[in-house]
């Protein structure tokens, strides 16, 4: 028995060694091909190469998590859109945080004739998917200009941080809107609304003040609760957005001018 263990307990560990670029034993592993890292900066660097016009046609979108059929469909429905210049992932990218969650949906948003940017989710923070979304896209909060637009990214899903007063970082928020030296359009794009019960209600007031008191600020756009909705809920003149997700087959067409901007709702 001895002898035969001896042989054994070494051929299984070959096996195991030569099967690991075949098996994931962790779901949590945090793998990734060189082209699935960076993916935010990358996108912004294509969309900055973009010819500007008066009027920029970007399309919301928002939770995909696991309806992959319904994001290819997704895909093929934005294909068809006109003088579109990028896409908007509204969170919710995976369901679990796992890696290859964020990968699956990456390999199918690859087909968009368009570059695509996203915004962190609830979902995409359990497990390890905070660190994930990190190494494939990037910061969790981030701006970038385009045209007349400012687009400011931030980090809202305050549950997941058990409501500690950090997220969102509403300081953080304060200065990207204060950096604005040419007056631009300011898009703020979250996850959860600051009037949903994911948000931390100690943080709303001062969230929804910093859009509120800021001019260039016409409206915010978000995804979370899978439906399509939108109002003006703080009697600021701020007009809040929500885009369905996926498994409900919708997203918004949103076009933008100097001082305007016109939201169109699409069913695939």
């Amino acid at each position: 028995m001895k002898n035969l263990l001896h042989w054994v307990i070494p051929g299984l560990a070959l096996l195991l060694s030569s099967c690991d670029s075949l098996f994931q034993f962790n779901p949590n592993e945090e793998t990734l091909l060189d082209r699935e890292k960076d993916l935010t900066a990358k996108n912004i660097a294509r969309i900055s190469a973009l010819p500007v016009s008066d009027t920029t046609r970007f399309i919301l979108m928002g939770d995909s998590q696991r309806w992959y059929d319904e994001c290819e469909d997704f895909v093929e429905s934005a294909n068809r859109q006109k003088d579109i210049s990028f896409v908007l992932h509204a969170g919710d990218i995976s369901d679990f945080g796992l890696t290859q969650e964020f990968k699956w949906v990456n390999e199918i948003m690859t087909r968009l004739n368009y570059p695509y940017v996203t915004v962190i989710g609830n979902h995409d923070i359990v497990a390890n998917g905070s660190s994930t979304y990190r190494k494939m896209f990037g910061p969790l909060n981030y701006s970038f200009g385009f045209g007349h637009d400012r687009f400011i990214f931030i980090n809202t899903n305050s549950r997941e941080y058990a409501f500690d007063g950090s997220v969102p970082d509403v300081p953080w928020l304060k200065a990207q809107l204060a950096d604005n030296p040419e007056k631009k359009n300011t898009i703020v794009v979250a996850h959860v609304p600051p009037f949903d019960a994911d948000f931390d209600k100690n943080l709303e007031k001062s969230y929804s003040e910093a859009l509120g008191s800021d001019p260039t600020v016409q409206f915010s756009l978000y995804g979370h609760q899978h439906r399509f909705h939108d109002g003006e809920f703080y009697d600021d003149g701020v007009h809040y957005y929500l885009t369905t997700s996926m498994g409900a087959r919708g997203y918004m067409v949103i076009s933008t001018w100097k001082g305007g901007y016109k939201v169109e709702k699409v069913e695939f």
